[in-house]
């Protein structure tokens, strides 16, 4: 075996036999979906809160249409009072309504508690009051049977998207589109930072024990910076890799099982561009949401192409991280330095959000070809279906990146590494790269 290769083994199997490696891995699919689950869990056996409002209305128009729910309960005001209404047993705050509330658009309610205020129950009660003061308006205009006017006007239509850019009559829905771009970001994200921050708190410790000195002795600082670096990367591409096997079992046994016949009908006819079989139109959007959750295929085209972005992003700022680890004695030194690895991934997690709300957008296209921000950015714009000569122009640029910078820290790290006592100035690590 070659020198960077048992580097690459040592770095690999170190971090892989570890517990922690092996429960995250396993236990974080798992962990995701029960967080997933676990608001609807709390709701079907807590309940919600209920509130109870006492209502002043000064208008007499407003109290006898206000209707009570599960988690809101009105009840008139027996006190002329707000403080002797808010003082009375079972009473959790009080609403008062101005006498000309109807008439007058500047006008506004009064909403008194004892501690503090549930946002759900103000935008509740706000809409609620909001639809009986428009009601009450349209009736000063004497229109007869304005009520059934109104209910045959009123629209609901749905909207589906299909690309006519491809072979088959393919629907898609934006906002899965957007919410799986968004996941893959935040993952891809995550796993930068803390692998990247692994393979600079590795050499730091190395440099700190000596161990660098004499491993060097065997090994040229090159190959031993780029062992660490794809062994490390190795690492982050099998956590990728038994995830994405996970979720497209999931997708190919799980979700069918746990779909009724009708919904499994649903997805079948619009995954087949019949939208007219639909049983509900209206949920047409979650509808596509589910079949692209449920297309296995689909599901490992998306894991596959994050992984490549995975690897070359990793190579490209794990560089950038080694070369820091290389030029400081410890981690408290490094915080000023390790701004030039976090700041460009920071600033392509925020393009990546504004790439996957517009995803052909020009800044969207641009941020993905520039090497330090297209890992995160081409990650969000690739599950709305770009085409392929975009993703491969980004890789090609990414890994032109990479090699340039794996240059420049290679530069760094073969002096950084035998340099102990004082924290470099850019200007060092600039003259550290001129060196021959």
């Amino acid at each position: 075996m070659s020198k960077i290769g048992i580097v690459i083994e040592r770095e690999y199997m170190e971090r892989v036999k570890k517990k922690s490696f092996i429960i995250t891995t396993i236990l974080m699919p798992v962990l995701m979906l029960l967080l997933m689950a676990l608001p609807a869990l709390i709701m079907t056996f807590v309940g919600p809160s209920v509130t109870t409002v006492s209502v002043i209305d000064n208008s007499n128009v407003i109290l006898p249409e206000l209707k009570s729910s599960e988690s809101l309960q009105f009840r008139p005001a027996t006190d002329a009072t707000v403080d002797s209404a808010l003082t009375r047993e079972g009473i959790d705050a009080v609403l008062v309504i101005p006498e000309n509330i109807i008439d007058n658009s500047r006008s506004g309610l009064k909403y008194y508690t004892n501690g503090p205020s549930s946002m759900t129950t103000e935008s509740g009660i706000i809409e609620q009051v909001n639809s009986i003061i428009e009601n009450n308006r349209l009736k000063n205009y004497n229109i007869e049977n304005l009520t059934e006017i109104l209910d045959e006007v009123s629209s609901d239509i749905s909207l589906t998207t299909v690309r006519a850019d491809k072979d088959s009559e393919e629907s898609n829905s934006s906002a899965f589109s957007y919410a799986v771009g968004i996941a893959m970001t935040f993952v891809l994200y995550m796993f930068l930072l803390i692998y990247g921050q692994m393979v600079m708190t590795s050499i730091i410790e190395e440099k700190g024990n000596r161990v660098l000195e004499v491993v060097v002795s065997s090994v040229k600082p090159a190959q031993l910076m780029m062992g660490k670096i794809i062994g490390v990367a190795l690492v982050a591409v099998t956590q990728i890799v038994i995830w994405g096997v996970l979720l497209a079992v999931m997708s190919a046994y799980l979700l069918p099982a746990l779909l009724p016949a009708e919904a499994m009908a649903d997805v079948t006819a619009v995954q087949s561009g019949h939208f007219d079989q639909v049983s509900d139109p209206s949920s047409i959007e979650i509808i596509q949401a589910v079949g692209m959750l449920g297309n296995v295929g689909h599901i490992i085209t998306l894991v596959a192409l994050m992984t490549v972005f995975l690897i070359f992003g990793f190579l490209l700022y794990s560089s950038i991280f080694a070369a820091v680890g290389s030029s400081v004695d410890n981690i408290q030194d490094a915080s000023q330095l390790t701004s030039l690895a976090v700041f460009p991934i920071v600033f392509g997690l925020i393009f990546a959000m504004v790439a996957a709300a517009d995803p052909m957008g020009s800044v969207a296209f641009w941020m993905s070809m520039f090497p330090l921000t297209s890992p995160m950015v081409m990650v969000a714009r690739i599950p709305f279906g770009i085409p392929t000569w975009e993703i491969v122009l980004s890789l090609v640029l990414l890994a032109a990146g990479f090699i340039a910078m794996v240059w420049l820290a290679g530069k760094i790290y073969r002096v950084g590494i035998f340099m102990y006592g004082k924290k470099p100035t850019f200007k060092e690590l600039i003259r550290w790269i001129r060196y021959k």
